[in-house]
């Protein structure tokens, strides 16, 4: 009989301890240990540069390329603009949805919205022929020419809108930074790769001719990128990216005239802050 009582105690004694155990290990679960079946949504701004671009102009009375052109992005500065409704497209910025269909990758889409400037009165090489748009007309070979606004304006600033799809990996490294309590302050790094397609409404004054003004399906781009993403209370989030990228547009509208056209490609570098949030519905 005492043998049994023991046998009794010991059982007891185990059950105990293992439910105990299955307890703290529940209590130790925090919200941000797992990502699978969390959405992301983030709105920021961004820098930035691009390299030189060959631009090619044509229409029914002219045809040449503008070489090596510079471009600058239009930055407006931190304000207001942000999160007013009305004016958000003024500034530079990002959005983006994303949805985590692992721990550790997602599948998101988003908007950078750039902007591009063509460097305004700088010297550039034109070749081509341009006829019938005095006093600009003649042939040129690989002619020094200043880029007057009475001759050539070309902007991308409403702007240069990449519409993209972006797969993506994320890693928490709070423990290499001796961060115990995620769920408070996390740490983690991502990479990603996206491709999309480009909507600018491109500004261009060309030679005098009434400028098209509108949005238009303009050509496509596969960007990569790598950030930091900091995750505060477990529901918000601060992101530093750097993206880079490469862009094609062959089929720019220009002028009012659908014979107008420009194309040109180049590569682009974003530098790019976001804030945001991560939640399960």
């Amino acid at each position: 009989m005492k043998t049994n009582s023991i046998k009794i105690a010991f059982l007891i004694i185990f059950i105990s301890a293992t439910t105990f155990a299955q307890n703290d290990s529940i209590k130790k679960e925090r919200y941000t240990d797992h990502n699978k079946g969390k959405f992301t949504v983030s709105w920021g701004g961004n820098r930035d540069n691009y390299s030189k671009s060959d631009i090619h102009f044509k229409g029914s009375d002219y045809n040449f390329v503008v070489n090596n052109a510079l471009a600058q992005d239009k930055p407006k500065g931190w304000q207001i603009d942000y999160i007013n409704p009305g004016r958000m497209t003024i500034p530079q910025t990002n959005f983006k949805l994303g949805y985590f269909v692992t721990d550790h990758y997602t599948i998101s889409i988003g908007i950078d919205h750039m902007k591009y400037v063509m460097t305004q009165n700088q010297i550039a090489n034109i070749t081509g022929l341009i006829d019938g748009n005095p006093p600009f007309n003649g042939g040129y070979n690989n002619t020094p020419t200043v880029l007057t606004e009475d001759f050539l304006m070309f902007e991308h600033t409403d702007g240069l809108n990449y519409i993209y799809t972006e797969l993506a990996r994320q890693d928490d490294i709070s423990h290499l930074l001796g961060i115990k309590n995620t769920d408070k302050f996390q740490v983690s790094i991502n990479e990603g790769f996206g491709f999309g397609l480009l909507y600018p409404k491109t500004n261009c004054t060309l030679m005098g001719k009434e400028r098209h003004d509108d949005f238009h399906v303009s050509g496509y781009g596969t960007s990569v990128k790598a950030g930091i993403n900091l995750t505060f209370f477990k529901y918000f989030t601060l992101e530093g990216a750097l993206k880079g990228g490469y862009i094609n547009m062959p089929d720019i509208r220009t002028t009012q005239s659908a014979s107008d056209s420009a194309s040109q490609h180049f590569l682009f570098f974003e530098k790019i802050i976001a804030f945001g949030g991560i939640f399960k519905i």
